[in-house]
């Protein structure tokens, strides 16, 4: 089923896209529509959760460069991390951090405009389906996705507006306006270990409602309970909770074994066994030049790509072994000329990416180290988008796993699993130890999830410091890129709160 974006509808100052069907057009105009006719009946409320997963990936706040997910995923996970290369010098203060303590930047508020916005529908949800008409077990999964969706905003806006757990004074610190009601009167900060008992309580309540509606989902955008699963993993391995992360990484992955090797060089654009969640993508619901494929996939026509292809750091493109088939999706320049200041292919190495990527268009830039792993579906830039699969709960797993007894074995098992038994590279053997096992994890999880968008989200995690190194260093960085930046400084990469909150939210100091 296909997600057209048909109206907009205003309930309790909650932006609602909803995805409506034509029949339910006819009877409740856009500008008519009010929460008692939304959730009248189940038919209508399903209606506001399509809204939301379409939320995902629509244009926000009026700015083509601010689209769901994706910007999310590119100016907050990719731009600013340790091992993507982007050749936009004139965007060195967003890669290198220099907005985390200025309150009224929009790239300090987007994501908090974005988030709040998903978690408005969400309480509208929440609180109205019961009053529905409808079976039983429909409105137990709706109000189920809704919970689903609250968690993972809190999950995603606590990574960005609150500390590292570590820094936290165990949970102590200030962090989020936890909404949880259809309203928007003014509220003080939750501490953060406030936010994650709210996580934990709405993916408990989701997953008991899951099982009670024994619903079973027929797309890959729609949530069910192995994606509140995935939440509560991601959720747990962000606040060192080791033992729920790793129970809730093996649960979610269950039922999606890993993807093949032809399923990895497919292009990272639809779904395959592997993919929990992602949101749909067609060309007829395309964001043209500013979605996440029109930013990084390789094939693109956009201007973004053509002119500035995405790249991988030289420093994690040499640990990846050459019998790894990841390797190969990434521009070797090794006995071709290039420019060594910028990195910019010459003929002969032009010609042969050409050659073994001819989806390339003609007028692309071609660049060392460039990548290949994403390619979009249609031009300029269409593609389902992923956001969580089987992969980063291994990793997820094995992470948690080594802190909780690094000598584990079974952290062995989840890497040979995830690197051997995939194809990925079938000559892959685990020698490593203490905390060399740890730097192994790491190396893996970031060359496996490359350009998805968990680079800086994972620094902050480790509180590993950013280190890019420059040409002169070794490195293929551009010189106000190539920078090291330690977990300590500007403010322990945390975003201060936004002051159109502040502005507006007098119970915050």
């Amino acid at each position: 089923m296909r997600i057209n974006i048909l109206k907009y509808i205003t309930l309790s100052g909650a932006l609602l896209l909803s995805a409506c069907s034509s029949d339910f057009l006819e009877t409740a105009p856009s500008d008519e529509t009010g929460a008692e006719t939304v959730f009248e009946s189940t038919a209508n409320a399903k209606l506001v959760i399509n809204g939301m997963a379409k939320i995902m990936t629509t244009q926000q706040m009026g700015s083509q460069g601010f689209n769901g997910e994706g910007t999310i995923k590119m100016y907050y996970g990719n731009y600013p991390g340790n091992h993507f290369n982007v050749g936009l010098t004139g965007w060195a203060n967003v890669i290198n951090g220099n907005y985390y303590d200025n309150t009224t930047s929009i790239y300090n508020y987007y994501p908090w405009h974005y988030y709040y916005k998903l978690i408005a529908n969400a309480n509208e949800v929440i609180h109205n389906i019961e009053g529905a008409e409808g079976p039983q077990n429909e409105k137990d999964y709706i109000k189920a996705q809704a919970l689903s969706y609250r968690a993972y905003s809190y999950t995603m806006l606590a990574q960005l507006y609150g500390n590292r757990w570590e820094d936290s004074n165990n949970g102590a610190t200030k962090a989020l306006v936890l909404r949880l009601e259809p309203t928007s009167d003014s509220m003080p900060l939750s501490t953060l270990g406030e936010v994650y008992d709210q996580i934990y309580e709405d993916l408990d309540l989701a997953l008991f409602l899951y099982d009670r509606a024994e619903y079973t989902r027929t797309e890959n955008y729609e949530v069910d309970a192995k994606v509140a699963e995935a939440i509560y993993a991601r959720a747990a391995i962000n606040k060192q909770d080791y033992p729920t992360a790793i129970t809730y990484a093996s649960q979610a992955r269950s039922e999606h074994p890993l993807m093949s090797v032809e399923d990895y060089k497919a292009g990272f654009a639809n779904p395959t066994n592997e993919w929990i969640w992602s949101s749909y993508g067609a060309l007829d619901e395309t964001l043209y030049f500013y979605s996440y494929f029109a930013y990084i996939a390789y094939n693109s026509t956009a201007s973004a790509v053509r002119t500035y292809p995405k790249r991988m750091s030289k420093e994690l493109y040499d640990q990846v072994p050459e019998t790894d088939i990841r390797r190969d999706l990434f521009l070797d320049p090794e006995g071709f000329d290039y420019n060594e200041n910028t990195g910019e292919a010459g003929d002969d190495l032009d010609a042969h990416a050409r050659d073994r990527f001819p989806a390339l268009a003609g007028n692309a830039k071609v660049y060392t180290h460039m990548q290949f792993k994403i390619s979009a579906n249609d031009m300029p830039g269409v593609g389902n988008l992923n956001h969580f699969r089987s992969s980063e709960m291994v990793l997820i797993e094995a992470e948690a796993r080594y802190f909780e007894n690094p000598a584990d074995t079974r952290i062995g098992d989840l890497l040979e699993e995830l690197i051997v038994s995939t194809g990925r590279d079938p000559n892959y053997t685990l020698t490593a130890s203490g905390s060399d096992l740890l730097e192994e994890i790491k190396k893996y999880r970031a060359i496996e999830l490359w350009g998805e968008g968990f680079d800086w989200f994972d620094h902050k995690r480790w509180g590993d410091p950013i280190d890019r190194k420059g040409v002169d260093e070794g490195g293929n960085f551009l010189r106000p890129m190539a920078v090291r930046i330690e977990p300590q400084e500007k403010n322990k990469w945390t975003w201060r709160t936004p002051q159109r909150e502040t502005d507006n939210n007098d119970l915050i100091d």
